[in-house]
C-alpha cells in the first residue's frame, strides 16, 4: 500500500498518521508539504491529519483548503485514491466540498479531550470492513470544533445512503443525530473527529483503531 500524509502549517498529529500507515503496511507513508503542487505517484491512501492548520484562523480547515496540494487531493479522490480525513482533516475535507457538512464549535464551547465510545453503524466500507457492528469501539477524541452540522436534507440523505460511519454514543459535542464520521457517496473519501491513530498499541490504552488501517490495507 503506497500512502502519504498531507502536512500543513500547525499539523500535530502528521506523525502519528504515518505511525499508523506504516504499521500495518510495513511501508513509510509519503509526507507531503501541503504548499506542494503535486502529489507522488501511484497513491492508494492519502490521509490528511489532525492538528491546527494555519491556527485555526477564519475557521477550522478554511485556509488550509486553499493550499496548493488541495487541488491534487480533489482529483485523486475524483480518481478513487482512497481519502482518510482525522479531526483537523475531516474539518478540511467538509471545506473543500469532498465531504457535506460543516464542523462548527463544541455545543458545550470547551475542548474536548477523552476517549470516547462509539457505534460502527456501516461496516460496509473500505475503511471500517475489519469492525464488527454489534461491538462498540473506543476512540479518543481532542478538539474544540467537532460539532458536526448539516441542514435535515443533507442528514436525511447521509442516512439514506448508508454514509454515516461512526456515530457517538454520548453526543460529546453536539453533533447532528451523533454524528462522528462520515464517508462520500462513493465510498472512498472518510472524515471522522475521533483519533484512529491513536489507538493502534495496547500502549495506548486500547487498540479500537488498528482496525479502521487494516481495513485500508486489505
Amino acid at each position: 500500500m503506497q500512502s502519504a500524509v498531507i502536512v500543513f502549517p500547525g499539523s500535530n498529529c502528521d506523525r502519528d498518521m504515518a505511525v499508523a500507515l506504516e504499521t500495518v503496511s510495513g511501508k513509510k507513508p509519503h509526507m507531503v508539504w501541503h504548499g506542494d503542487s503535486e502529489l507522488p505517484a501511484g497513491l492508494d491512501v492519502i490521509a490528511v491529519p489532525g492538528g491546527f492548520s494555519y491556527g485555526d484562523y477564519l475557521r477550522s480547515g478554511a485556509m488550509a483548503s486553499r493550499s496548493n496540494i488541495i487541488k491534487p487531493v480533489i482529483e485523486a479522490a475524483t480518481r478513487g485514491v482512497k481519502i482518510l480525513g482525522v479531526c483537523n482533516g475531516f474539518q478540511i475535507l467538509t471545506e473543500t466540498g469532498l465531504l457535506p457538512g460543516a464542523l462548527m464549535r463544541n455545543s458545550n464551547i470547551h475542548f474536548v479531550c477523552k476517549d470516547a465510545a462509539l457505534d460502527v453503524v456501516n461496516s460496509n466500507t473500505i475503511f471500517t470492513s475489519g469492525y464488527d457492528e454489534k461491538t462498540p469501539v473506543s476512540i479518543p477524541v481532542a478538539h474544540h470544533d467537532g460539532n458536526f452540522f448539516a441542514d435535515d436534507e443533507v442528514l436525511n440523505r447521509l442516512e439514506g445512503q448508508n454514509q454515516v460511519v461512526f456515530r457517538y454514543r454520548d453526543n460529546i459535542n453536539g453533533s447532528s443525530r451523533n454524528i462522528a464520521g462520515i464517508v462520500n457517496e462513493v465510498g472512498n473519501v472518510l472524515g471522522m473527529m475521533p483519533h484512529p491513530e491513536r489507538a493502534i498499541d495496547e500502549k495506548h490504552g486500547g487498540t479500537d483503531g488498528l482496525a479502521l488501517f487494516e481495513s485500508l490495507l486489505s
